[in-house]
């Protein structure tokens, strides 16, 4: 199953460098690194992302990540996918950019 995070650009650029990362500043604050379904993804992106450009979409393979992938009561009462280790580049399925339109985050059509 893949789970998504989103990153801003010196974030992804980060994790590409350095081959794993704490997160964002939120990841870190918390302790652990977000993830959103696919179903969770796009109102995350308005939550925590509004206006925001030059973002980038992972996708990840949560089954890789073993038990340090833990599902929690989050936002609406709804379970999250938290990643209680540092996201590592092989983690990563693929990642692609989340365009913004003005108004919306585009994410790809096999997501909606």
């Amino acid at each position: 199953m893949l789970i998504y995070k989103i990153f801003r650009a010196e974030e992804w650029a980060a994790l590409q460098a350095n081959g794993a990362t704490d997160g964002a500043p939120i990841d870190i604050a918390d302790g652990f690194v977000h993830f959103s379904t696919a179903k969770q993804a796009a109102e995350t992106a308005g939550k925590h992302f509004a206006g925001v450009e030059g973002l980038t979409l992972l996708g990840c393979n949560a089954d890789a990540m073993g038990d340090d992938l833990k599902w929690e009561v989050s936002r609406g009462g709804a379970l999250f996918p938290h990643l209680y280790r540092q996201i590592r580049l092989s983690d990563v399925a693929w990642a692609r950019p989340l365009p913004f339109d003005g108004q919306t985050h585009q994410f790809p059509s096999e997501m909606l």
